[in-house]
């Protein structure tokens, strides 16, 4: 059925979603693969069955989604976690570990945080650090939460709202070692070219950026220059196609050391900046600034 509807991975798809309605695992599924199905399992593996053949997103469906070796609750107001995105976790994880003492309280934001996936994974790689989840969904804050409230971590995260890194409550966020983002970058020109189920069921604010696919880049990447420490550090998923664009937003002076990272298909998939370190009793000319918008 699921192969006739060309759905991806049909086999597989119809495993995880026979395990949902019999709430078993793989391995219980396996061993008991004479069992019976009662009505109600029958029933609900059926409307799993059409909703999926309609297009909506197996982990929409199961409502959960692995990330980082962490088992994720996800919905409509959230993205869904994808593989690409552990890319920027470790290379976060790195950065931290490489370039501050170890020990050292570390402050990270995780900005358009939506299901806490990044935040979450890093709360579980570094003690140390402080982290700042922030989204202007309150939607997806409230999943955010509840997820890090089942990994163990709730109590090392703040959840804000806001527009990038400027908090809706106008209150001015601390001084940061680590800004992280996966930000939306997909233009609005090439809505017709992206996955059906993602275009239909994935929140749309979280998957375009407008006209360029650089809008939310062109504003987060000076909001960071304005609040991170001197020596601070920039992490930054992005799309196939934005490469050339925040290379000319990183050249304004205010970031060195410039990484980018390959995903296993060759497109560079993560950005790493410093913000400039200023010799002591040099000055900032940002860093005294607010964000800008």
């Amino acid at each position: 059925m699921l192969a006739n509807g060309n759905v991806p991975s049909p086999r597989i798809t119809a495993e995880v979603l026979l395990m949902h309605a019999a709430r078993c695992d793989r391995a219980h599924l396996y061993a008991h693969s004479d069992r019976e199905l009662t009505d109600s399992e029958w029933v609900h593996y059926g409307r799993s069955l059409k909703d999926r053949l309609e297009g909506k997103p197996t982990q929409y469906i199961t409502g959960h989604q692995e990330f980082w070796g962490l088992d994720f609750l996800v919905n409509p107001a959230v993205l869904i976690p994808r593989p690409e995105t552990e890319l920027v976790v470790e290379a976060a994880v790195e950065t931290v570990r490489r370039h501050f003492p170890p020990g050292s309280s570390v402050t990270i934001a995780d900005v358009g945080t939506g299901s806490g996936c990044i935040a979450i994974a890093l709360a579980t790689e570094l003690p140390q650090a402080h982290l700042i989840a922030l989204d202007h969904s309150p939607e997806a804050l409230q999943a955010a939460r509840e997820n890090a409230r089942r990994l163990g971590v709730e109590a090392r995260i703040r959840f804000e709202r806001s527009d990038l890194l400027h908090l809706s409550s106008g209150e001015p966020l601390p001084p940061l070692r680590l800004v992280v983002s996966n930000p939306p970058y997909v233009s609005t020109k090439d809505a017709e070219n992206v996955m059906p189920e993602v275009r239909r069921y994935e929140p749309p604010a979280a998957v375009f950026a407008g006209e360029s696919g650089l809008e939310a880049y062109t504003r987060l990447i000076p909001q960071a220059a304005g609040l991170l420490e001197s020596g601070g550090w920039l992490v930054l998923e992005l799309g196939y196609d934005v490469e050339e664009g925040v290379r000319q937003l990183l050249a304004g002076g205010e970031w060195d050391e410039i990484e980018w990272r390959r995903d296993l298909a060759g497109i560079v998939r993560v950005v790493m900046a410093r913000r400039f370190k200023h010799e002591a009793g040099g000055g900032d000319e940002h860093g005294a600034h607010a964000p800008k918008r």
